[in-house]
């Protein structure tokens, strides 16, 4: 009688094999709550662009962005809980009494709205446009300019999105009656031209915008204005970029918060890429090819955190410096806290750090986590208002 090897026996643990069931279970089901809500991956590395660039249902979802911001303006939904608006009418003939399908007419609106184009055009507004609260304007699968006339006010308002617009050749307007709402309009002086001015607004999210020549700055943010995020947007041929805090003596500004992240500061740019004042303000993987004096700089001790940033010098041998601490002799600005981490100098870039160093300094100014310097290029390559076309990846 032969000698049969032992059988094996496999016991299976019903236990362990129903917590497996159900590790699955919730492992599906986390993954489409995930996919609801709008975490898709392309894996550029820009987690912004991420969350929904990658849709080609983006049309039809497009409400869905305002779940894709970032930094100290994430809370800002726009009018992601409201009714899609489209502007049919390029026209603003009427600043008082805006015409029914212009972009006017939609901004002062008192509901939330998220407000789309219907076609291609170029909007010059006759006076400041003035938005109320729970607004998206949303240039995607359009290609809308602002241009030539006063351009956009975020005035004392809140929930502020403004994605995919070309703003240019911004104008002064004012010394005229303008409406901000349903119920009220008001005389409004002269205005300083710039592309988009915040004063004394809140969870504003500015993102992949496209902006230029301007009278005054092209994005300014005053007057106590906070919960801010500048994004993805490509500024070329300007001389004072960025305003962030109204003046040295007004210290209502003093509790800023500004995310400036995954921009790129193009060519014929001169200066304040951003300027701060008295806040706190963090500066991440920014792609800096051009300025003509300075890219960051500030007065008044503001808390400014760089991080994950490329700076490319000019050529001239008296700009090489990134920095410059304004309105104030060195032993005043030697206590303010300006760091460089992680930031990537190039041809000659310097950047002058201020202050103790300490993390602890940086808490208020830090408001995402910084990718590595060696990736902004592929973070920014597509920094500015996108070619998005229906039915198809943007």
């Amino acid at each position: 009688m032969g000698i049969f090897p032992p059988i094996k026996v496999k016991f299976i643990n019903l236990g362990t094999a129903r917590k497996r069931a159900r590790r699955q279970e919730w492992r599906s089901i986390n993954n489409a709550s995930r996919r609801n809500l709008a975490y898709l991956s392309c894996g550029s590395g820009n987690p912004i662009d991420d969350c929904w660039r990658c849709d080609p249902d983006w049309e039809k979802n497009r409400q869905r962005l305002a779940d894709c911001a970032i930094g100290f303006g994430k809370n800002a939904i726009g009018g992601r809980d409201g009714k899609i608006y489209v502007v049919t009418d390029s026209s603003d003939n009427d600043a008082v009494n805006p015409k029914p399908g212009t972009l006017r007419y939609a901004v002062v609106q008192d509901e939330p709205l998220w407000i789309i184009f219907a076609r291609d055009m170029v909007i010059k507004l006759k006076e400041e446009l003035i938005m109320n609260s729970f607004k998206t304007i949303d240039g995607r699968g359009a290609s809308v300019h602002i241009a030539g006339g006063p351009c956009i006010t975020v005035q004392f308002v809140t929930n502020i999105i403004i994605h995919g617009l070309n703003i240019h050749d911004c104008k002064q307007g004012g010394n005229a009656n303008v409406r901000s709402s349903p119920s009220h309009y008001g005389w409004r002086t002269v205005s300083d031209g710039d592309g988009v001015s915040i004063f004394g607004g809140s969870h504003v999210w500015v993102d992949h915008c496209s902006l230029s020549n301007c009278a005054d700055g092209l994005i300014d943010a005053i007057h106590g204005s906070s919960a801010i995020t500048i994004s993805n947007n490509y500024m070329t041929h300007h001389d004072k970029v960025m305003l962030l805090g109204h003046s040295d003596t007004y210290t209502q500004d003093k509790d800023m918060q500004v995310t400036i992240a995954f921009n790129h500061f193009g060519e014929g740019l001169v200066q304040r890429m951003p300027r701060c004042r008295h806040g706190y303000f963090h500066v991440v993987n920014n792609d800096y090819t051009h300025w003509e004096m300075y890219a960051i700089g500030g007065s008044a001790a503001p808390t400014i955190n760089s991080q994950g940033n490329r700076f490319s010098a000019p050529d001239e041998r008296f700009s090489k410096e990134v920095t410059k601490h304004e309105d104030a002799p060195e032993s005043e600005w030697r206590g303010w806290n300006w760091r460089s981490d992680g930031d990537l100098l190039l041809n000659g870039a310097f950047f002058t750090p201020s202050g103790a160093g300490a993390s602890s300094s940086y808490a208020r100014a830090s408001s995402l986590s910084a990718r590595p310097s060696s990736l902004v290029g592929t973070i920014t390559v597509t920094a500015g208002a996108l070619n998005c076309r229906k039915g198809s990846r943007c």
